[in-house]
């Protein structure tokens, strides 16, 4: 499939346009991206875009591969790489530069304060995010296998692959 360079431009700067609005990741914003990749641009039909989310869901890897593949069917291997790059490189970017803005200024007091009251805000996301995503009560050996490695996280530094390591291996074993 020959590239069409100018749908190539439009996803890209679609994509980075998204990007900036994509807080919690890139399908946050699928519904925006449904608007103007398929409504109002035209590069993809429902059927394209339905598919390239299903896809993208059901294989292993990072969850923004569906824009990869968006991207492939608007305009072949050329979209797909204006895709991922739209999508990936303004938070890349900004990720990077407030990182090292913030190490360079560690010892500032307002910048200490924000990473303080932050901490609270994180933690009940991400307590939120565990109690939609936790098993149903009738799963015993899931909600055991769940608050362990809420307290193993808690309670020691051993890293978060060792974790899902174990819990596919007990997911393959059929314990959950």
């Amino acid at each position: 499939m020959a590239a069409d360079w100018d749908a190539v431009l439009q996803l890209f700067t679609g994509f980075v346009q998204l990007s900036l609005l994509a807080i919690g990741g890139a399908v946050s914003v699928a519904p925006e991206m449904h608007r103007v990749f398929v409504s109002q641009q035209g590069l993809l039909s429902d059927a394209q875009f339905t598919s390239s989310m299903a896809l993208a869901q059901a294989a292993p890897g990072p969850n923004v591969l569906f824009v990869a593949v968006m991207g492939f069917h608007a305009a072949g291997v050329a979209g797909a790489l204006a895709a991922l790059a739209g999508i990936m490189l303004p938070s890349t970017t900004l990720a990077l530069v407030v990182s090292r803005w913030g190490r360079r200024r560690g010892d500032w007091l307002p910048l200490q304060a924000f990473k303080l009251g932050m901490a609270p805000v994180t933690l009940g996301l991400i307590a939120a995010t565990g109690w939609l995503l936790a098993p149903p009560a009738d799963q015993p050996a899931a909600v055991a296998l769940t608050v362990a490695c809420a307290l193993i996280v808690w309670r020691t530094r051993l890293h978060l692959l060792w974790l899902l390591a174990a819990g596919a291996l007990a997911g393959m074993l059929g314990w959950v």
